[in-house]
């Protein structure tokens, strides 16, 4: 299958309008970020569409970069390459020079990593290091934690000594930082305040943990977008469907789950380390809702049954099943 280079704002300018299903759209290079194409979004006609697959740098003598990778192992560095890897790998999504901003799930000063709360911080550091080694002129990292401060959160959670360890950069997220961004394809909210930065960059590589959740049933990729907005008070009114909403406007390039703990109970801070169950599992895929419909099996539950995902792929903004063909499984020693 041929395909084709797309920039972030190209890959959000091409899909508004397009038909369900995987379709192959092309656009020229170029490092604009998705401020240009919230102004596209405004005229184009239809409904938000299914993430355009990115172009593919593999030689022929490579196979064809899987739409969707679950790789598993004992070592979280390694099965998050792998992962990355079995889809195009990193230089597929982030291009020379490219501003790139992580968002990992950091919502808390109160756990370490092993208490599955906050993503693995050896699965952000090897992201940031793969974004390195692509070229990327920036990697800057975080989140908006609701508990602690975001000093005491990037601490405690492990993320921030392995970030700069990586060549990253963490970044506390000011609140001068955001700005009201239309949403033109939203359902139930067209508007809302965003953090300005990942609205412009580049490259948004979203790095959740699966856990459980009391309002959502879990956190995954999409709901880890919220982390970029103010008011998540009021954002949590038809929270489902806002949180579909605002993935239409953040679409991450890339999304990479942490699953080598899951939070399986009393997300989304947890506490009790009987509750995280270790899977040794990473899963990425440029569609956002592909990768949080697959981890939602690891918690017995299908793509359909957490509200926002259904949501979104109602509103063609990616696949709840993905064909085994399309699928790759990588066991890593």
């Amino acid at each position: 299958m041929d395909e084709l280079r797309i920039d972030r704002a190209g890959f959000l300018k091409l899909g508004l309008g397009a038909a369900a299903g995987l379709t192959l759209l092309g656009a020229g290079c170029g490092s604009q970020g998705q401020g240009a194409a919230n102004t596209a979004a405004a005229t184009a006609v239809g409904a938000a569409s299914t993430p355009a697959i990115p172009p593919s740098t593999s030689s022929s003598a490579t196979p064809a970069p899987a739409y969707l990778a679950i790789a598993r192992g004992k070592d979280p560095a390694g099965i998050t390459r792998a992962a990355v890897d079995a889809v195009g790998g990193m230089a597929r999504f982030v291009q020379q020079g490219a501003d790139v901003i992580v968002k990992p799930n950091i919502c808390t000063a109160s756990r370490s990593y092993e208490y599955a709360a906050t993503t693995n911080p050896i699965v952000v550091a090897t992201v940031v290091e793969m974004c390195l080694a692509a070229g990327a002129r920036s990697v800057r990292v975080m989140d908006s934690p609701f508990s602690g401060t975001p000093e005491a959160a990037y601490a405690d959670s492990g993320i921030a000594a392995a970030v700069e360890k990586a060549g990253g950069k963490m970044v506390i997220m000011s609140p001068l930082g955001y700005a009201t961004t239309r949403i033109p394809h939203g359902r139930d909210i067209r508007s809302w305040q965003i953090y300005r930065d990942v609205v412009n960059a580049d490259v948004v590589i979203d790095v959740p943990i699966a856990k459980q959740h009391g309002s959502t049933v879990l956190t995954l990729g999409c709901k880890n977008l919220m982390g970029v907005v103010l008011d998540r008070g009021g954002f949590h009114v038809n929270l489902s469907q806002r949180i579909a909403d605002l993935t239409s406007v953040v679409r991450p390039t890339l999304t990479v789950v942490d699953a080598v703990r899951i939070l399986t109970a009393n997300g989304p801070t947890g506490g009790d380390l009987a509750d995280v169950k270790r899977l040794d599992t990473v899963i990425a895929s440029h569609d956002v809702v592909a990768a949080d419909a697959r981890a939602a099996r690891l918690f017995g539950f299908s793509g359909s049954d957490i509200g926002y995902l259904a949501a979104a792929h109602e509103m063609g903004l990616g696949q709840l099943k993905v064909d085994s063909a399309a699928t790759r499984t990588i066991r890593v020693p």
